[in-house]
């Protein structure tokens, strides 16, 4: 199992812009510095939800403070840009980090984005697919044209080309429906799933569709992420349990198109069906004492088939100095659980290519 961490960059009150980026930095350099393999930094617009509406600017600035951890925006949805755009930006970016970026990429969810850039989400799942098509033949550096419906190119190269063939691809998938998963191992990406779902509902991926990964070209990765806190307390597992309410408060409205906003401020009111406290920490997050953590953690390894997971290790309004004693204690008493390979379907020698592969 690989670990990483992810950014959303969030402030429930709207804290000053400039302290969202500070934290950002310290936590990025601490995960530098402990060990985890991956740094993913997200994407929104127009809230609070998260202050990292242009990911690759951040992660440029991440990159020249960090020295070995990869970094990936997680992710791009790619229907909101041009496809043309995006891979100069990624090129660039790749450059710029040493061969170190991953690409995450997904349709995107949120109406309230796509009508404030005059943009149908109706046709998002076909611009998604063809902004796919040209952001994998731009970055073979090569020159390439393409004629779609919403795409129209004529004989292009671009400047730079990145320094890795291929970047390594990370999809949204929904596993539930087979033709996403098969899209993704047919575009030989890796996998984002799973981080939805209670966990006593997960659906191992690998053991739902076999035939799917045995055409891989290369080994798969299966990749989730949670809410993460890692705590000697009880105390304050309940209270990362409590900060991780705006998040899905705030998420679900905004998918259900019942967003409550003023000023640029997501309104997170109790969702009428809330779970309690201990349903949330024993379903939804990894928090606890470090066995508790190990533990979730093999729920969501075999449950999901997953051989990559991602720390959300910073939760709503949650203390700074709080959220990098978790992630030392986390890398220090956690990860090292799991440094054999997971039974996830693949063999030892898979493990190793897809480790290899993703660098």
């Amino acid at each position: 199992m690989e670990f990483g961490v992810f950014l959303l960059m969030q402030s429930p009150s709207g804290r000053p812009s400039e302290e969202i980026y500070r934290r950002a930095v310290e936590i990025a350099q601490a995960a530098d510095d402990l060990g985890f393999a991956k740094l993913w930094v997200a994407e929104h617009h127009f809230l609070n939800y998260s202050y990292s509406s242009r990911p690759l600017m951040v992660l440029a600035n991440l990159a020249a403070r960090t020295r070995r951890i990869r970094i990936g925006p997680a992710i791009i949805p790619l229907p909101l840009h041009n496809p043309l755009i995006v891979a100069e930006e990624l090129a660039t970016l790749d450059q710029l980090s040493g061969g170190r970026l991953e690409i995450g990429i997904g349709k995107g969810y949120q109406k309230y984005q796509f009508d404030r850039l005059g943009l149908s989400m109706d046709e998002a799942p076909l611009r998604y697919s063809e902004g796919l098509d040209v952001l994998a033949r731009a970055l073979t550096g090569e020159e390439f044209d393409y004629e779609g419906s919403y795409y129209r190119i004529p004989t292009t190269r671009i400047f730079p080309q990145p320094l890795q063939q291929p970047i390594p691809l990370w999809m949204v998938v929904n596993t539930t429906l087979r033709e996403t998963v098969a899209d993704a191992v047919a575009r030989g990406a890796h996998m984002f799933t799973g981080g939805l779902e209670p966990l006593s509902r997960l659906a191992n991926v690998r053991e739902a569709y076999p035939d799917i990964f045995e055409q891989a070209l290369r080994p798969v990765r299966v990749g989730t992420q949670r809410q993460v806190f890692v705590t000697d307390s009880a105390a304050g597992a309940h209270r990362a349990a409590e900060e991780a309410r705006w998040h899905a408060r705030v998420s679900v409205s905004l998918r259900a198109q019942q967003e409550h906003i003023a000023q640029g401020i997501a309104l997170a009111p109790p969702l009428p069906w809330e779970p309690s406290t201990e349903f949330v920490l024993d379903e939804y997050l990894v928090a606890g004492t470090p066995d508790r953590c190990i533990s979730q953690l093999r729920r969501i390894e075999t449950g999901l088939g997953a051989d990559s997971f991602n720390c959300s290790i910073w939760a709503g309004e949650m203390p700074q100095d709080m959220v990098l004693r978790s992630l030392e204690m986390f890398a220090r008493e956690v990860m090292p659980a799991f440094a054999q390979a997971p039974a996830t379907g693949l063999s030892a020698t898979a493990h190793a290519a897809a480790g290899s592969a993703g660098r």
